[in-house]
């Protein structure tokens, strides 16, 4: 089975990274690029235009990103370009740094709660998860979702944990349906 362009890019990038020890450094300078070209839709607009010819882009990769990215990442740039692949760029690089963040071993989690956390709060989650896990750092990101009434769910990659007041309520109203009464 053929692998997806950006994880074929994605993982010569990662390879590279370790083999240099650079993963840091290359890890910043995705996200620097990544930023650059959804603040500046133009320049995706510009690489993705069929009459400007592929040299000119290439150029224009080396002119942008030449003054703050390494050879590695500039010359990952181009090849990008120079095969057709610039609407790849950002997904490459995204996962990049999903690679990146598995082998630091930091985690992303989403936690949704009925009310604001407070401090305390967050880092005994935190201090939960990396107790509970095999992760060493985790990417916080809270939000609030009032319809869940209390509880909290926590989604970190495909496992869910939800111990929210709505889901137990719904659980209870399918439990109350099944019963008959004679």
């Amino acid at each position: 089975m053929a692998k997806l362009v950006e994880a074929t890019y994605g993982d010569a990038l990662f390879e590279l990274a370790v083999s240099e020890s650079s993963v840091d450094s290359l890890y910043a300078e995705a996200q620097a690029v990544v930023s650059a070209f959804e603040q500046n839709t133009e320049l995706g607009k510009l690489l993705n235009h069929p009459k400007i010819e592929k040299e000119d882009k290439e150029q224009v990769i080396e002119n942008v990103f030449g003054q703050f990215a390494s050879k590695n990442m500039t010359g990952l740039l181009v090849i990008m370009v120079s095969k057709d692949r610039q609407n790849k760029i950002i997904d490459t690089l995204k996962y990049f740094e999903k690679r990146v963040k598995e082998y630091k071993k930091i985690g992303t989690a989403f936690v949704s709660t009925a009310k604001p956390l407070s401090d305390v709060q967050k880092s005994k989650i935190v201090a939960k998860l990396l107790a509970t896990t095999e992760y060493v750092d985790f990417e916080m990101n809270y939000t609030v979702d009032e319809p869940l009434i209390g509880g909290m769910v926590i989604r970190i990659g495909d496992r869910v944990v939800d111990s929210s007041i709505k889901t137990k309520i719904d659980e209870l109203a399918k439990d109350l349906k099944k019963i008959q009464l004679a």
